[in-house]
């Protein structure tokens, strides 16, 4: 189930970017985000702008679940941030282009404590759902991350840099590619 994300939730959503960070370093993306990234302040902001949300189980069957986990009802696994109007880092692209000018919404910080399959998927279904042209970047060094957004019908459009001048490869679903 996907809702969004209430202050109570906190302490799960923290626990899940350290487990995300900790699988980024895992699979060869340990500079995406450092060891304090989102910081609770960013995290904070989501909340308090309505644009953060969380996929939880209510009941989760066993194909669902690694062996070693037996969820609680209702326990968040994932957390994604779901913003409204434009983005200030999409506006310049290099290497490539956007696809569609139409207005849009930006999909961000998305990570799972790892205990339930198809995330992505279903976090990028419930964004499809509400808006029908999304955008979202990557690094370059997140294949994971990369592999699930083009599996679920987003394509790479060129790269753009991030505040701190970083580059992230940018993607885009337009459902009328």
């Amino acid at each position: 189930m996907i809702r969004p994300a209430t202050r109570g939730d906190l302490p799960a959503i923290l626990s899940i970017y350290a487990a995300a960070r900790k699988f980024m370093a895992e699979t060869g993306n340990a500079s995406q985000w450092n060891d304090s990234y989102p910081p609770v302040s960013l995290v904070e902001e989501d909340l308090k702008k309505n644009q953060l949300y969380v996929i939880t189980t209510d009941t989760v069957s066993q194909e669902t679940v690694s062996d070693d986990f037996s969820p609680l009802s209702g326990t968040v696994h994932a957390v994604f941030a779901f913003l409204p109007g434009e983005e200030p880092d999409y506006n310049v692209i290099t290497d490539g282009h956007w696809f569609s000018d139409a207005p849009y919404r930006a999909v961000h910080r998305v990570a799972s404590d790892g205990t339930i399959r198809g995330v992505v998927s279903q976090c990028m279904d419930y964004c499809k759902s509400q808006c029908s042209h999304l955008r979202i970047d990557t690094h370059e060094n997140n294949l994971v991350m990369q592999h699930q957004l083009e599996k679920n019908g987003f394509r790479r459009c060129g790269v753009i840099h991030i505040a701190d001048g970083s580059p992230r490869i940018a993607y885009e679903y337009d459902s009328s590619f």
